[in-house]
């Protein structure tokens, strides 16, 4: 029986770069051997895409484009080709793939992007369609069609490059309106990228600056005291959510160093939470799901308030596979391993094409 091509592209020019890497040599090294014959595509930070042959372990440590038998590769838009083209000694051979499993965080990679490529290409891949992974990336539409849909998020507002010339009186609004301490955060970033805590003017004005080096676009959050919170939701037009499991930050809030240099944050499955809010929470994490026309998959982050309120904070189409990650540690405790977990979102992939 003939193994299914699953082309694995990892990388890209994201500020999540590294985590991609991390997050694809797992999912590499817990592909089926015996049913999967894995193509590695590989993105630099420029740009560049690389068909690579080598061992998983360097895609880790970020040496897999020092390999000499790295060549360039492209997917072609035209849907008569459906794989990867190899460009070796100024010649062009078509290999063709099954499906693709776009491990990619952030820009060009979660954005639609690449999703897009791929609709034209005609190519099955996992995860999300175009708009639901655009719609995702950005936090400000995220929150709109989640608010029309009756879902609770933080209050916020949004800041754009245009406002900067006029940026103590931003700040002096934003606060008036949503009082500190206010959370920063590039409007299409993730993993906790650009994300700072104000709790002043000043803190405000900086941390704005700074998230403008990641993004065009900021948006500015109320503080929600809290627990954080996150779902693994898996399906297409009945999709099923995990139960609930609770971030343990050893920084004051569930930032980049937490969550990938320190190493010491904690997770707890399930969440030591009331019952009642663990199935809003559920619920919810459905809803969102259903309403930004998600498929396949998406971990949903929460925050439990005080006083007992549940809040959406975002969801994110290509959560992080690594080691550590919550969404493929929640679907196992729900009784489907790492290695079924891919089988499934596979499968889920071929059924949409």
């Amino acid at each position: 029986m003939a193994k299914t091509r699953v082309a694995v592209i990892f990388g890209g020019m994201s500020n999540e770069h590294d985590i991609s890497l991390i997050s694809a040599a797992n999912v590499i090294s817990h592909l089926d051997k015996d049913k999967y014959e894995i193509i590695q595509i590989g993105i630099t930070k420029k740009g560049r895409w690389f068909f690579y042959p080598g061992d998983p372990v360097c895609i880790k440590n970020d040496s897999w484009e020092n390999d000499p038998d790295c060549v360039p590769a492209a997917i072609l838009p035209d849907p008569l080709y459906r794989g990867i083209m190899k460009i070796e000694d100024n010649r062009m051979t078509m290999v063709k793939v099954d499906v693709v499993f776009p491990v990619l965080h952030g820009k060009y990679g979660e954005d639609g992007t690449i999703q897009g490529l791929l609709d034209m290409a005609g190519i099955p891949y996992v995860g999300c369609g175009c708009f639901a992974s655009a719609a995702c990336m950005d936090k400000e539409f995220a929150h709109k069609v989640l608010e029309h849909s009756g879902v609770r998020m933080a209050r916020y507002r949004t800041v754009k490059q245009s406002e900067l010339n006029n940026l103590d009186d931003i700040c002096e609004s934003i606060a008036n309106e949503l009082s500190y301490p206010l959370f920063v955060k590039p409007a299409c970033s993730g993993s906790s990228v650009g994300v700072n805590k104000a709790s002043c003017f000043e803190d405000l004005k900086n941390a704005i600056k700074l998230a403008f080096t990641h993004d065009k676009k900021v948006i500015v959050e109320e503080f929600i005291k809290g627990r954080e919170l996150e779902c693994a939701v898996l399906g297409t037009d009945n999709p099923f959510a995990s139960e609930v499991g609770e971030i343990l930050s050893c920084n004051d809030f569930y930032d980049y160093d937490a969550k990938y240099i320190l190493g010491t944050s904690g997770l707890n499955i399930p969440a030591d939470i009331p019952k009642e809010a663990s199935i809003e929470i559920r619920d919810t994490a459905v809803k969102a799901f259903t309403a930004l026309g998600c498929f396949g998959l998406s971990r949903v982050d929460f925050f439990l308030a005080e006083n007992g309120k549940v809040y959406l904070n975002e969801l994110n189409t290509m959560p992080g596979f690594t080691a550590i990650s919550m969404y493929p540690k929640l679907m196992e405790n729900l009784g489907i391993p790492y290695g079924d977990l891919l089988d499934r979102l596979i499968k889920l992939a071929y059924e949409r094409n």
